[in-house]
């Protein structure tokens, strides 16, 4: 089993990137497509706290249905943040890599050297 995890959409560009930047390094993480294998609650909790950022930088501002559901209003709480996301996988940001370095949204791809030389 991979110490490298990244939570990919074969989709993106930036996350595809990622992975080959991965590989290239000479690593197989571990991928899970979390569009087709959502993280559950206490799991995307987890990588939040370990990325250290606020919630709302995890949710992709950028999908239609982020302004749709209302997200952008102010009083939005993170844990209607994180509802939204295990509702809508669509909505986490991505590729989030776990690595023995850490845990990071790699957006863009060059932040990879951050947690992987």
């Amino acid at each position: 089993m991979s110490t490298f995890t990244i939570y990919h959409n074969p989709r993106c560009g930036t996350s595809r990137n990622v992975l080959q930047g991965l590989r290239d390094g000479g690593v197989e993480p571990t991928i899970i497509e979390y569009l087709k294998n959502p993280p559950d609650r206490a799991t995307l909790k987890q990588l939040i706290a370990a990325m250290g950022v606020p919630v709302r930088e995890v949710v992709r501002t950028k999908e239609a249905l982020y302004q749709e559901l209302g997200l952008d209003a102010a009083d939005v709480t993170d844990e209607q943040l994180i509802d939204a996301m295990l509702e809508h996988p669509v909505l986490i940001n991505r590729p989030i890599v776990v690595a023995p370095k850490g845990t990071m949204l790699v957006r863009p791809s060059e932040r990879l050297a951050e947690i992987f030389p």
